[in-house]
């Protein structure tokens, strides 16, 4: 049976050039980047290359990239790292958040708010978005950081971030965004549209590169305790011997992603756009499998359908059926989908973010997430067209 892949927010494979890129780093070029010997050297050449090209990705300087074990570490270095000396100096300290953060955010907010911060968590609209207005509205004089994602890793939901940004930035407020679904899908300008984000999480593994590698972009005189303490490394600000090869990795991820995100290619060249992969053409098949499951399927509706979305994501609503039903008689059929956040898979209750959004928790639990790759092909999609809707009317039909 030939698999299709359909879980890319849960995690991407690594590509080919993404592996070369590694192999050197485990077996010849091993050395400890902060050894003073040329193999030593030839490893901190590469981390910096990397950061170099991660910097180029996110328009910042290189010394803003700090490497990390993933998102989750990420987000936990830009709270934590933010609001520690707060509550160690007993001074007022309010965090601003949403309900639909990824718990990376929410855990480490509901931490935080045990030990002593004040923690406001603003509600989405029914599409799944934050209204600049509400988070106005929350504002407070010791509100000390904004925490807003970037992309919901669920529904695909692109939030207003860089509106929201300002409008703490103009309250004397940090803003950090989640930018982990986001990443090589839409472009990240801390330059521009993000200039007034200070803190941005990346995770390698939702962009190609391997499993444990992620960044934290921290903007030049934001101060930041550390999570971990030990060597001086990354600026003294995350303590530990890098991870080189996947680094490396995700540094090529990084320069990949650059290409890709830069690869639209005139619209008038129709032939030559439907033969390239791009952005334009990862929309053009999340479509027509979002539109085709909507035309198969009755009752049938699409999660976040107002909002912007990432151009690889899909939230489906149908109606009367269980969506883990669903997803082990699609799995069976060779089809890897979910129906929610990877890493709450085993939960028994409902998406957090469904139910944010207003939706009941039976709603809640009939929604399957579909995400695609930019290695999707469109016969998969073509097949997927035809395992899909088949699977439901057989549920439905047992029910």
């Amino acid at each position: 049976m030939q698999r299709i892949y359909l879980d890319a927010n849960a995690t991407t494979p690594v590509l080919p050039e993404i592996v070369e890129a590694m192999r050197p780093f485990w077996l010849e070029s091993f050395g400890n980047p902060s050894s003073a010997h040329q193999s030593g050297q030839r490893t901190r050449s590469a981390v910096e290359h990397a950061r170099g090209a991660i910097a180029k990705l996110l328009h910042c300087t290189s010394k803003e990239i700090i490497f990390t074990s993933g998102g989750t570490e990420s987000d936990n270095l830009a709270l934590s790292g933010v609001l520690q000396p707060y509550l160690d100096s007993g001074e007022p300290a309010h965090l601003i958040t949403s309900n639909i953060e990824h718990h990376a955010v929410l855990y480490t907010a509901e931490s935080l708010e045990r030990r002593g911060i004040e923690v406001t968590y603003l509600a989405p609209s029914r599409d799944g978005v934050i209204d600049p207005s509400a988070l106005e509205a929350a504002l407070k004089p010791h509100t000390k950081l904004v925490s807003i994602m970037l992309a919901n890793n669920e529904t695909g939901a692109v939030q207003p971030v860089g509106k929201l940004a300002r409008i703490a930035k103009a309250h004397g407020t940090l803003v950090h965004t989640d930018a982990v679904q986001a990443a090589a899908k839409l472009p990240l300008d801390l330059s521009g549209e993000f200039k007034n984000v200070d803190l941005l999480s990346l995770s390698g593994h939702k962009m190609y590169a391997p499993q444990g590698t992620g960044v934290l972009f921290v903007r030049k005189g934001v101060q930041l305790a550390p999570l971990f303490h030990g060597g001086p490394h990354e600026r003294q600000r995350r303590a530990g011997t890098e991870n080189v090869p996947g680094i490396v990795g995700l540094g090529r991820a990084a320069e990949l992603a650059h290409e890709w995100l830069n690869s639209q290619l005139d619209s008038r060249n129709s032939t030559l756009a439907a033969e390239t992969p791009n952005p334009t053409s990862l929309t053009t098949l999340r479509d027509r499998l979002e539109q085709g499951l909507l035309n198969a399927i009755p009752n049938a509706y699409l999660n976040a359908s107002g909002a912007p979305r990432v151009p690889n994501t899909t939230n489906l609503r149908i109606t009367g059926v269980d969506a883990e039903a669903l997803l082990i008689a699609l799995d069976i059929q060779g089809i890897a989908a979910s129906f929610g956040a990877a890493c709450q898979s085993g939960a028994t209750e409902p998406s957090h973010v469904l139910l944010a959004m207003g939706l009941s928790p039976a709603e809640a639990r009939s929604s399957l997430r579909l995400s695609l790759s930019r290695l999707t092909a469109a016969e998969e999609i073509d097949r997927a067209l035809e395992i899909i809707p088949a699977v439901v009317a057989r549920l439905r039909s047992l029910s």
